[in-house]
């Protein structure tokens, strides 16, 4: 396959399987007589899994452990536990700043007068005044 046919079936740009090779993520593609990359099963499948990962929203940093843990598929898993773990540790923290967010949001439309901007909480509470002042308080 080249480039362009492998990136539409599975999803990515061109230029990001590119840089997930100068990554050392996948390994270079043969090439043409005509130095065009050409692409088989194994770079498809590797990038599938980029991908996936990439998605659930592993850094490239874990994408290369799991793949090098992948690659050695008699070692324990113990590792790959590590590394989801530490991941879902990172989800929770997010979940738990989104929650924050949106008690926030919902309590300032809450006390929305529905009035004029000048008086708007929502927008006061995002003006750099605002939290310059709350950090003077502080």
């Amino acid at each position: 396959m080249k480039i362009g046919e492998i990136a539409s079936r599975i999803g990515l740009k061109i230029e990001t399987i590119r840089f997930y090779e100068t990554e050392g993520l996948i390994a270079p593609p043969a090439r043409t007589s005509g130095n065009y990359r050409i692409y088989n099963r194994a770079h498809l499948d590797r990038l599938s899994f980029i991908k996936r990962s990439r998605d659930l929203g592993f850094t490239l940093d874990q994408v290369r452990d799991l793949l090098r843990l992948a690659d050695n598929r008699g070692s324990s898993c113990t590792e790959v536990d590590v590394i989801a773990g530490h991941h879902v540790a990172e989800i929770d923290r997010k979940l738990a700043d989104l929650t924050a967010l949106r008690t926030e949001l919902v309590r300032s439309l809450e006390c929305c007068e529905r009035a004029t901007i000048a008086e708007c909480r929502i927008i006061e509470a995002l003006s750099p005044r605002s939290r310059a002042s709350a950090a003077h308080d502080d």
